[in-house]
């Protein structure tokens, strides 16, 4: 109904039945404009324009998976706060973000992610995923539901461009909410993801495939590394690593590839995660391809083969992948998505992308393999990711260094045709000019570039390996993740952090006098955009140049130190002495005198260091002495190493005993008690002790008969003392005689008594 039409009824309706129905009415009539329209578009062009051509009403009974996608709070904030986490003059300089500290400043309030949980399951949903820290509820319905939640109509259309149906809805989305929602994923499936991988069947591109250490010279992970980052020792050491997949994979494919490339398998490296139930296996027998997968795990353990675990987010929804790899527990910071796909609105997946830069990790996505872009590459051209371009690698041998690069010419790059704006980072003097014939208005890209030739060796669908056959900035976008995560290795040991979203850093690495000492400066080929010196949109600034990018990504060491302890428990017996070393570890040349302290020792421990201070990377002696009448027990004693402004501690567990000698009895007087139901009887319990015994004795009792209770005053007893046992029964006590054994703990050792009670009517 119109608001025409709803006007015409007010009138004729207020005639009816006067001034209480006309309150009626107006209630009836307001309730529809509470709904709250989303934040991002859901409606395809081809719908709109009438290009798809409308078949049917989709079933009824039909059920879908969608993801609401609440939107970040405080947008404004979060990008002032992006500036400065990324800006080498801020105090805020790569002072990441946690995943709770996001969620608490951005993220959406308990509140209002509940109203969203509770108006779908209201509205007849299953909620069957999501979290809070990644702004997502995943819900389950059926169609009938879908469009009565959101005022849609769920049709059938025929796509204009590919020989297939696709369902959408007819109208933008809204909701009953007190706040609008950022995107409902899933009410659609005009766009299917698509892998950034070719082969060469077709291609007119010879292959410079002669120099790998592969099957027929084709090259490995391993020769990308060799290339890309040299022999030093870095690996990956400490980091995990995640991959954005639509699919499953095979773990047994990984395993041929090593098996036949006769190296190690690095297959324990890998853990599949489920971001929305999607099946984690993906099996040519079951119409599955798992290809994409597999390539991108070689490429990524390829260059980085020590990491902790290569994460394979698995998952139907865009919004579902990349809300889990931007809220998991471990956090991987070196991220790959060697897909692309066409979201209902270009802006759809920004806030997570921007979520990640806060968080310090690198999103590296696959440029494409058409060449220059003319159609929309997403999120290729979101200017808050890492975009991967393609070139043509030849190394010096079998294994060996870099010799020389080209323009891949299938190698995606060039101006966002989603009309994406120029970001900042892409606005410096010097960056776009009339020789590359980049934008100053929309993004550009790619960002970094690296091998996709048909040059490697790749295996999948439980099938013949193949070799010089698949190309793609697939391969360049898992190397780069895996090159990553060398760097961030270098940057935890150097006490620095991560190096996060590297746009901000590296274009300015482009525009210095050191440029080609970080880069592999791409000058020659094309994708349609020529190469050029310096920045172009074949290769962006070009491929890593061995170990010179991740020192100038990492910094210098951070001067500073660390103090642990060995052993960090220690067993002490009253009236003896006991110890731990202490070890002080510098780094960034750190040379100051590191002073000790000890607190949180109990009465009657003494503390002495031996140095009392360390200088450089040693040791000191921690020695407790404990007096005879230190009380037993555990204590956690605090080690501070105090050097100037810089506080460091450690802590060590200091357990004090009792000597073998010193002991305690207990003994009950009287030990026969006789009560009536509803009465109560006492006996004085004693503890006795000997050699020097000092502890604190807890009682408690335990064999009690239904509807009596035990209670002791004190609770507890040092040295040779007395404690009231009350036992107090109700008018239902079990009748009858029972013993109750009275147990005393204290110094580590425990004794007992016993009661007889007898309870009668």
């Amino acid at each position: 109904m119109n608001q025409a039409s709803r006007g015409h009824g007010a009138l004729l309706l207020r005639g009816l039945c006067g001034a209480l129905c006309s309150a009626m009415l107006l209630f009836v009539v307001e309730t529809p404009a509470q709904a709250q329209s989303l934040l991002t578009h859901h409606v395809r062009q081809d719908v709109i324009s009438g290009k798809a051509q409308f078949l049917r009403r989709l079933p009824e009974t039909q059920t879908l998976r969608l993801n609401l996608v609440l939107p970040v709070r405080d947008p404004a904030g979060l990008e002032k706060f992006l500036q400065e986490v990324y800006d080498p003059t801020s105090p805020s300089y790569r002072h990441f973000l946690t995943v709770p500290e996001f969620t608490a400043r951005f993220g959406p309030t308990q509140e209002d992610y509940d109203a969203v949980v509770h108006y779908a399951t209201a509205k007849g949903f299953t909620m069957v995923g999501g979290t809070r820290d990644a702004m997502d509820v995943q819900i389950e319905g059926s169609v009938t539901s879908v469009q009565a939640a959101f005022n849609v109509s769920m049709g059938v259309y025929l796509h204009p461009t590919e020989d297939r149906t696709f369902y959408a809805p007819d109208r933008e989305p809204t909701v009953a909410l007190p706040f609008p929602l950022w995107h409902i994923s899933g009410l659609d499936n005009y766009s299917i993801p698509h892998p950034a991988l070719v082969h060469a069947n077709s291609q007119a591109v010879k292959s410079n495939a002669t120099t790998g250490s592969g099957p027929s010279a084709s090259f490995l992970g391993t020769d990308m590394r060799a290339a890309y980052y040299g022999t030093g020792s870095l690996t990956g050491s400490g980091q995990n690593i995640g991959l954005l997949e639509y699919y499953g994979y095979d773990i047994a494919d990984l395993n041929t590839y090593y098996t036949n490339a006769k190296q190690t398998s690095l297959s324990s490296h890998v853990t599949g995660v489920s971001t929305d139930r999607t099946s984690l296996s993906c099996l040519a027998s079951s119409g599955c391809d798992d290809t994409e997968q597999i390539l991108d795990m070689t490429q990524a353990l390829g260059m980085a083969p020590g990491i902790t675990t290569l994460y394979v987010y698995v998952g139907s929804s865009d919004t579902a992948i990349l809300g889990a790899m931007s809220s998991a527990n471990p956090l991987p910071l070196a991220l790959s998505s060697s897909w692309t796909w066409t979201p209902d609105d270009p802006g759809t997946d920004d806030p997570y992308f921007k979520k990640m830069a806060t968080q310090g990790q690198s999103f590296f996505q696959a440029a494409g393999d058409s060449g220059n872009w003319k159609t929309s590459t997403f999120p290729s051209e979101d200017p808050n990711v890492i975009c991967v371009g393609g070139t043509d690698l030849t190394t010096a041998s079998a294994g060996g260094p870099w010799s020389g690069e080209t323009v891949w010419v299938d190698g995606g790059g060039g101006i966002s045709t989603d009309h994406l704006a120029i970001p900042s980072y892409q606005q410096l003097a010097g960056v776009i000019t009339s020789t590359n014939k980049g934008s100053t208005t929309y993004r550009n890209g790619p960002d970094v570039s690296a091998n996709s030739n048909f040059t490697f060796y790749v295996c999948a669908d439980q099938t013949t390996c193949t070799v010089n056959y698949y190309g793609g900035t697939s391969f360049a976008a898992p190397m780069w993740a895996g090159y990553i995560a060398l760097a961030n290795q270098q940057a935890k040991t150097n006490g620095t952090s991560a190096v996060g979203f590297l746009n901000p850093t590296i274009y300015p690495f482009g525009l210095s006098s050191s440029y080609t000492t970080y880069f592999h400066d791409i000058t020659s080929g094309s994708n349609g955009y020529s190469a050029v010196t310096g920045y172009d949109l074949a290769t962006g600034w070009g491929s890593p140049n061995g170990a010179a990018l991740i020192n100038a990504l990492t910094g210098p060491a951070t001067p500073g130190f660390s103090v642990s302890a060995s052993p960090t428990s220690v067993s002490v017996t009253q009236g003896s002495s006991g110890g731990t070393t202490i070890t002080s570890t510098v780094t960034g040349g750190f040379n100051s005198a590191v002073a000790l302290t000890a607190s949180g020792q109990p009465t009657g421990v003494t503390v002495g260091f031996s140095p009392t201070s360390i200088t450089g990377t040693g040791t000191s002696t921690l020695t407790f002495t404990v007096a005879s009448t230190t009380t037993t027990g555990t204590y956690t004693v605090t080690v501070t190493g105090t050097s100037g402004s810089l506080v460091e501690t450690t802590t060590v567990n200091l357990t004090v005993t009792a000597p073998a000698s010193a002991n305690f009895t207990l003994s009950a007087s009287p030990t026969s008690i006789t009560v009536t139901g509803g009465s109560s009887g006492t006996s004085t319990i004693t503890s006795t002790v000997s050699g020097g015994f000092n502890s604190a004795v807890t009682l408690s009792a335990s064999g009690l008969p239904s509807g009596v209770t035990a209670t002791f005053n004190p609770t507890s007893i040092t040295g040779t003392g007395t404690s009231t046992l009350t036992l107090k029964t109700t008018t239902r006590a079990t009748t009858g005689t029972r013993t109750i054994t009275i147990t005393g703990t204290g110094g580590g050792k425990t004794h007992t008594t016993t009661v007889s009670l007898t309870v009668r009517r």
